[in-house]
């Protein structure tokens, strides 16, 4: 018996021995989430009631990610269809999310992922980064590690490089011939794409850290300069890479240390493919022109998700693309309705000014705490991560939130670049899937699980902060950021 099976069967045997099956334990789990909503609820806060309600549902479907009592597309489905059903907001706004770029940006990502794997372009990009930097799974994923930070400057897109990095370590895991859930595919994927929502904060690139430098410049009337933001987190990316790589290994322990058969094993399999199949020649073409066209996306403006839409729903035309019907009715939807149901979310707390609630209370908390600059930067690097786990939204947290902090170090003679760059890198650490649409994509790939991201994120959150906290006071004023 094989060890997921015996593990089915003491699951079963306890399961028994209590009484409970895990439907009943979620069921008793749903409810006493939903008991204690209802009493925060009834709490005589003195909010406005559409904010109140808001608040109490935003918090029911947050418990329900977090706990997994129901499929983070089902549970975020639930709460907006609560929004509506109270009359916290109208169809439009509860569910308007269904209509943002990010959910259907992510429909094209899965497209990419099936091209790849169907066309067998995976497995040959794969051979192809091996044979150049080792059959060895230390220096292959130290190289995919690498290789996704070099690409954040070219592809701006955090998703779109989820997507580019997936096609090369689908064909590795398949290579090394393991499962889904083996050591050696979660911890290239957890790796792949915890990192891809961290490096577009240390870099002037992803809509996040735009959208940032936007406010701080705005609000803080300072100069954000690219090159200056590149280096104050320069030792920072170079240190998280070293760190991540060392914490996937010891994490998740690769099943062999290297390719089996190693380089004999690389060109039987190079010679096995042959030549490249039409399939691939599609694919690649697909992928190359979606590439391109986000690398220049500075000289036509095109939206990153309407590329990454638009190269997918080409790749299911008939005679032109790789895929066909029955592919795209093999796509697990749900991924794309949690997408939706998060972005839903925060368009109803900001329509209903619950997010200014939170957004009073938090900065209520930390203005008598940003005193000295060692304090200053954890209070202000650990606000912004808690704040980012009750909102799931970076785009929403940093544009409601940096004005009043720029306003609040014009006033009290604090530089507005340095809290900026700060509270936006807060926003860049996570723990829950539910709190990026990058990791949304990456977790719908199915090689890592909320676990695994929560242990990894706990880690490196804990990591960044360190690093942070020595790179603000000592390493920042040489390069011109005061305090």
């Amino acid at each position: 018996m094989t060890t997921s099976a015996q593990a089915a069967v003491a699951g079963r045997e306890a399961d028994a021995s209590t009484g409970f099956s895990p439907d009943s334990r979620n069921l008793v789990v749903l409810a006493l989430l939903a008991a204690g909503c209802i009493a925060f609820r009834l709490l005589p806060l003195g909010i406005e009631e559409r904010a109140h309600s808001a608040l109490a549902i935003g918090m029911f479907m947050i418990a329900m990610w977090m706990t997994q009592v129901l499929d983070h597309g089902v549970a975020g489905i639930l709460g907006c269809f609560l929004f509506w059903m109270f009359g916290v907001a109208r169809f439009e706004t509860a569910f308007s999310g269904f209509a943002d770029t990010s959910a259907w940006f992510l429909f094209g990502a899965i497209c990419f992922g099936l091209m790849g794997s169907k066309s067998g372009l995976a497995r040959r990009l794969a051979y192809v980064v091996m044979g150049s930097i080792g059959h060895s799974y230390p220096r292959l994923l130290l190289g995919l590690i690498v290789s996704n930070f070099l690409l954040t400057a070219m592809v701006p897109s955090g998703i779109a490089r989820v997507v580019i990095m997936a096609a090369i370590a689908m064909g590795l895991v398949e290579a090394f011939g393991v499962e889904k859930r083996s050591n050696i595919a979660r911890g290239m994927f957890i790796i792949l794409v915890y990192q891809a929502t961290i490096f577009d904060k240390m870099l002037i690139a992803g809509a996040a850290s735009i959208t940032a430098r936007g406010a701080i410049e705005k609000f803080g009337q300072v100069d954000v300069l690219w090159s200056q933001w590149f280096l104050a987190y320069l030792p920072c990316d170079i240190l998280v890479m070293i760190i991540a790589w060392r914490l996937a290994l010891w994490l998740y322990p690769p099943e062999t240390a290297s390719l089996p058969g190693g380089e004999g094993f690389l060109k039987a399999a190079r010679q096995q493919m042959g030549p490249w199949s039409a399939l691939e020649i599609k694919a690649a073409v697909l992928m190359l022109v979606a590439i391109g066209l986000w690398m220049t996306d500075f000289l036509h403006h095109i939206p990153a998700p309407m590329i990454g839409l638009g190269i997918g729903l080409v790749a299911i035309l008939p005679r032109i693309g790789v895929l066909d019907t029955k592919d795209v009715r093999t796509i697990n939807f749900l991924p794309i309705f949690f997408v939706a149901a998060a972005v839903s979310l925060s368009a109803v707390l900001v329509q209903t000014k619950a997010l200014d609630v939170i957004t009073g209370a938090l900065f209520e908390w930390m203005k008598p705490h940003i005193t000295g600059t060692w304090v200053s930067t954890q209070v202000l690097y650990w606000s912004a991560f808690v704040y980012h786990i009750l909102i799931g939204n970076e785009i929403a947290m940093l544009s409601t939130s940096l004005p009043i902090l720029m306003s609040f170090a014009r006033e009290h003679g604090i530089n507005p670049l340095t809290l900026g760059m700060i509270w936006t890198f807060g926003a860049g650490p996570k723990v829950f899937i539910y709190e990026s649409a990058v990791l949304v994509v990456g977790y719908s790939y199915g090689y890592f699980t909320n676990r695994d991201m929560l242990k990894v994120g706990a880690l490196l959150s804990i990591v960044t902060a360190m690093i942070l906290l020595l790179l603000v006071p000592l390493y920042w004023p040489l390069i011109g950021i005061g305090h």
